[in-house]
């Protein structure tokens, strides 16, 4: 099959292709030169309009638009970071190449049987290709046997990602915007418009029938409930476990980076939680890979912000950490007071809303299928979804009688969410700054969710 694959010239210079590199057929030289670059972080400047051809023969004279054609294409580290391709981007794969060998046996049948009027060529040419799909449709049908192919996309160890092996299988797993607004003055009624992202004004929208969104209501909510780090009996018995004082103190004493350090491991704990409850959501794994980081990578922070009222005692005003109910006193150590009492805050202000169980779900798996990331490849598939999600939400809410500003207080909260979202970014940038070797050594996961190659310039290889 990497034979087949290479019939395929390089996506970015026309060369003869060696396979998939970083997600895309490329030729070893492009391989090659899109690792270096972003190895070393590199900024390449164009002498000339920035639209320099990029072929064979002068793809070493503009590094520039070398660089942003392959960017252009679809390469990314993320595809050798976060696993093999999914499935759908597998099938595209095999029909491309398919599609491929058709034309090239199509062209010489044309040129073999000379004397060929251009009519009759063209004729021959139709029937033909109808003959190369019959037959091709019998070969390579298993297309299982293609995950065996060498992509030159490596299983993420599970040691060390096994939170977003988002590799394609057959189970089906499966942000209103969580951008919101920069302003905590934005309306309810605006707030709820940039949730539904025009859903409704949409040519997209298909008034989804009852069955569609109780099938999605029903997915979101048994994943939710199946990748809850604690059950609600099991966080009702934690309830009254607190820090005493002199545990408070301890932490309060720990050296900064030894508390970031351990703020970190839990966090991205329950970032695998996240990625699973994505994960299991009808529709999540029929998005092309680049779509599904896009949205995990983007909107995680939010799902573990709303989801977080779950472990937070309003009677004392404490969230549980590490198996207690910690006090915001207990992270002063980590050196960004405004971060946590934001933390704290939000916490409370979501636990007046009593949300039942099924409503935080559906919240969650809104805010998380924002259509409006950047660098989604098919924005259209993502609305959709989460236009499902979001009708699911709105019913969900009738049936349970709920307050007819429930909603509009859920989506008022996507302002602070964002808010917190951005000052966590800031503060692990200037604790980086800080304390570079022990950012380094922050776990794989956290640093591909939050960081960036000039966060962590050496946290991968090749």
């Amino acid at each position: 099959m990497r034979a087949q694959i290479e019939v395929i010239p390089c996506k970015i210079c026309g060369d003869k292709s060696s396979g998939i590199h970083y997600g895309v057929i490329t030729c070893e030289g492009c391989k090659g030169f899109f690792r270096r670059s972003q190895q070393n972080n590199a900024m390449y400047s164009c002498s000339r309009q920035r639209n320099c051809v990029i072929d064979r023969t002068n793809r070493n004279r503009c590094q520039h638009c070398r660089l942003q054609k392959c960017l252009a294409l679809g390469m990314s580290r993320d595809a050798v970071k976060f696993g093999r391709m999914s499935k759908k981007q597998r099938d595209s794969l095999y029909a491309e190449v398919q599609k491929h060998q058709q034309g090239q046996e199509c062209v010489s049948s044309v040129m073999s049987s000379g004397g060929v009027g251009e009519e009759s060529g063209e004729n021959s040419h139709d029937g033909h290709t109808r003959t190369c799909s019959r037959s091709s449709s019998t070969a390579l049908s298993d297309l299982d046997d293609l995950g065996g192919l060498l992509f030159d996309l490596p299983l993420t160890p599970e040691d060390e990602y096994c939170g977003l092996e988002l590799q394609g299988n057959n189970r089906t797993s499966g942000e209103g915007s969580s951008g919101g607004s920069n302003s905590s003055s934005h309306s309810s009624m605006e707030l709820k418009h940039e949730c539904q992202l025009l859903h409704t004004h949409s040519p997209l929208n298909e008034g989804f029938s009852l069955l569609e969104t109780e099938r999605i209501a029903q997915s979101v909510v048994k994943s939710h409930v199946e990748t809850s780090q604690y059950s609600t009996e099991e966080l009702k018995q934690l309830a009254w476990n607190l820090y005493t004082a002199e545990e408070t103190r301890t932490y309060q004493n720990k050296p900064m980076e030894v508390m970031w350090q351990q703020c970190v491991v839990h966090l991205t704990n329950a970032i695998q939680y996240v990625v699973e409850f994505a994960k299991r959501i009808s529709g999540f794994m029929e998005l092309c890979q680049n779509d599904q980081i896009i949205l995990l990578k983007a909107g995680c922070l939010s799902v573990l912000l709303i989801q977080m009222c779950r472990a937070y005692n309003p009677a004392n005003h404490t969230l549980l950490f590490d198996g207690k109910f910690a006090s915001v006193q207990l992270f002063k150590a980590l050196g960004c007071d405004d971060l946590v009492n934001a933390v704290f805050e939000l916490a409370k202000s979501m636990s007046r809303l009593q949300l039942t169980e099924e409503e935080m779900a559906l919240f969650s798996a809104a805010v998380l299928f924002s259509p409006d990331r950047t660098w989604l490849t098919d924005r259209q598939q993502v609305q959709r979804l989460q236009g499902k999600v979001y009708q699911a939400l709105q019913r969900c809410l009738n049936r349970e009688g709920a307050n007819e500003h429930k909603l509009d207080k859920m989506l008022a909260k996507l302002p602070a969410i964002k808010s917190i979202c951005s000052l966590h970014i800031d503060k692990l940038e200037f604790f980086r700054l800080l304390h570079p070797e022990t950012a380094y050594s922050f776990p794989p996961l956290y640093r591909e969710v939050f960081g960036s190659e000039s966060f962590f310039p050496d946290s991968t290889k090749g």
